[in-house]
């Protein structure tokens, strides 16, 4: 006995596609994965940027070195500031945490700033030492990247476009406090979104003679 086809538009062709099976992910530790994701973030704003990269060989506590070449630097045509790369997914996305409430203004014509919202990061004592070292001949930041509790929501491709999550946040440390036993908490801008044009602007304030 023969069955009649569906007409298009029947009630099969309005059922829901099955899910499409999860892909088999390697089995590299998440930690390492976080470290991967975040160096290609890297290179990605440095392309964009019109900078170039260079990995120290044995790192000694910096993780990579961004070179920018322009001619309107001060001292050199080239400047390079050093880089510190974490990553964590302790942390949701657009991480920016109420500032605390504006105090009165002593008289209406001086206004109190108000400070700008900031998230927590806590590094050891070591690398925060090498990061908040002053004088120096070469500047540093720190460029925080928080990620997806899960690796199936860390990328997303498309015809006209590679979306990574979240972000990746940058501070100088320069001059940071070292207070905890082992580790210091440090408060890192939420308003420091590390893209091309973030990098672009350190770059022309260190080739100016200024900090990052």
């Amino acid at each position: 006995m023969a069955f009649p086809r569906p007409e298009p538009g029947g009630l099969l062709s309005e059922l829901p596609e099955p899910p499409a099976p999860a892909p088999a992910r390697g089995s590299l530790a998440t930690t390492a994965c976080m470290e991967t994701l975040q160096i290609g973030y890297l290179h990605a704003v440095a392309a964009a940027a019109g900078c170039s990269l260079a990995q120290p060989f044995p790192d000694h506590g910096i993780d990579w070195h961004i070179s920018h070449t322009a001619p309107g630097h001060a001292v050199d045509d080239e400047v390079t500031i050093k880089v510190q790369l974490k990553c964590t997914y302790q942390l949701g996305p657009r991480p920016a945490v109420q500032p605390p409430p504006r105090a009165p203004a002593p008289s209406a014509a001086r206004a109190v700033p108000v400070p700008a919202p900031t998230f927590a990061f806590t590094l050891d004592n070591g690398h925060l030492a090498k990061l908040a070292r002053t004088p120096v001949a070469v500047h540093r930041i720190l460029v925080v990247m928080i990620v997806p509790r899960s690796r199936d929501d860390w990328l997303r491709a498309g015809h006209d476009s590679l979306h990574l999550r979240h972000c990746c946040y940058w501070t100088n440390l320069a001059g940071h406090p070292v207070t905890g036993r082992q580790r210091t908490t440090v408060r890192i801008p939420a308003t420091r979104v590390f893209d091309d044009r973030a990098l672009c602007e350190i770059m022309t304030r260190v080739g100016a003679g200024g900090r990052p």
